[in-house]
């Protein structure tokens, strides 16, 4: 996988914390830089995090799976770009926002479970893992620090167009191992 598909990779997963910062920072009004560097953090390190476990634990089944690698590879990235953008039709529930230790831990888990899969294909694709690991978390760390900064400064947000996009780069990076 090369570097460009990687930081559109690097992009596209870290749209979920962008979005959750961003209703973080129209929540808080306290201590928003903080905030917004303990979010963020959480977030970046998760989603770096998220990527070499999948990696590594591929390695106890690649021989098994590489024949099909490619095929995984599209299956793996078609569902979550499908998903991302199902989710970006879906009704928004009203969320109640904490941002204790508890609660980051949670936002950091459930923001990078999609990047656990993005790295049993970097393992499939053959990359090495510590460089595409530490772009997802600096990326995400970026994005989420900009979308809490956006949600102190924007009330409505199309953050629908952000998830489909996501979702789009996922389903084109997987039709790229295609082929």
């Amino acid at each position: 996988m090369s570097y460009f598909s990687i930081i559109l990779l690097a992009i596209a997963l870290s749209i979920d914390a962008c979005v959750v910062s961003f209703s973080y920072g129209l929540a808080f009004t306290e201590n928003r830089f903080k905030n917004a560097i303990r979010l963020a953090a959480c977030t970046g390190l998760f989603q770096g995090l998220m990527p070499v476990i999948g990696y590594y634990l591929t390695g106890f089944v690649k021989s098994f799976i590489e024949p099909y690698a490619g095929f995984i590879v599209f299956a793996i990235f078609t569902y979550l770009g499908v998903k991302f953008i199902k989710e970006a039709f879906e009704k928004e529930k009203e969320k109640q926002l904490c941002i204790d230790l508890k609660c980051l831990l949670l936002v950091g888990i459930a923001t990078s479970i999609d990047a656990f899969s993005a790295g049993i294909s970097l393992s499939l694709f053959g990359n090495r893992i510590l460089k595409p690991a530490i772009l997802i978390g600096v990326v995400t760390f970026i994005n989420s620090l900009l979308g809490f900064g956006l949600g102190g400064k924007l009330k409505k947000f199309p953050t629908k167009w952000l998830e489909i996009t996501a979702g789009c780069l996922l389903i084109l990076l997987g039709l790229k191992s295609l082929f």
